[in-house]
């Protein structure tokens, strides 16, 4: 693989940490976005440093336009020009079904899940968009398998906002084909990532996962390998795709 330079939004736990470590190991340059954790962004940071990757952790809200703006010229004014980037930052709120979900909680859901990832996806199609001076290259949509389960009794509407970054990777991989860029997407569910706290089960994923086809929860790790295959060369002619990474849920 060519060495890039990619932006991970989320970077500092899970997935998205996971990503930013792998690439870092291929001596790629990747730009660790956080929202809060700044000790967390600053370790995996060093992690990618001490691989033979280079790193710059930056602070950035997604859901804020502007500082969406921010973190992509930092990158890449630190980095140098875009190959790729993986939108995965997200959250999620305390299981419920829709009727006890109070329109502050879905608005907050839909202003980072739906609204961030699209302002991310959107300025990564700016830069690497090759009609406007980009390079080309790959832009990774983390979803979710919850967009085809809808997530019943837990988190509709974090399902709903998957759905959502299912249109986008359908959308927008036709739109920037002819610009030289792919975009892809993939599908977790039930790894062992610090999401399932938040919703209020640290358990889930183990508990859930011995119900699946491989018996087992994924780690992060298996879905940073299917992110950064699809924004490497080797797969040059997959866009428009999901990958699904459920254990055959």
């Amino acid at each position: 693989m060519n060495r890039k330079t990619i932006l991970v939004t989320g970077a500092s736990r899970g997935i998205g940490r996971a990503t930013a470590l792998q690439a870092g190991s291929l001596g790629w340059a990747v730009g660790v976005n956080y929202a809060r954790d700044e000790a967390a962004a600053e370790t995996v940071a060093a992690e990618i440093e001490r691989a033979g990757g280079r790193a710059l952790p930056v602070k950035a809200d997604i859901a804020r336009e502007e500082e969406v703006l921010e973190l992509f010229e930092t990158v890449a004014a630190a980095l140098g020009p875009l190959d790729g980037a993986v939108v995965n930052a997200g959250i999620v709120a305390p299981a419920a079904p829709l009727v006890e979900m109070s329109a502050e909680r879905m608005r907050r859901i839909f202003d980072v899940n739906v609204l961030g990832t699209y302002l991310c996806a959107r300025e990564a199609a700016r830069r690497l968009a090759q009609g406007r001076g980009g390079k080309g290259g790959s832009i990774v949509i983390v979803s979710s398998a919850a967009a085809r389960t809808g997530a019943p009794f837990e988190y509709v509407d974090y399902a709903g906002a998957k759905g959502a970054a299912d249109a986008l990777t359908l959308g927008l991989a036709k739109e920037l084909g002819p610009e030289g860029v792919r975009v892809n997407a993939v599908r977790p569910a039930l790894i062992e990532t610090g999401i399932h706290a938040s919703g209020g089960r640290p358990d889930r994923a183990q508990v859930l996962g011995a119900g699946t086809p491989l018996g087992r929860a994924g780690r992060p790790e298996e879905v940073a390998e299917a992110i950064v295959w699809l924004l490497g060369d080797a797969s040059s002619y997959v866009s428009g795709s999901f990958v699904e990474l459920a254990g055959g849920r």
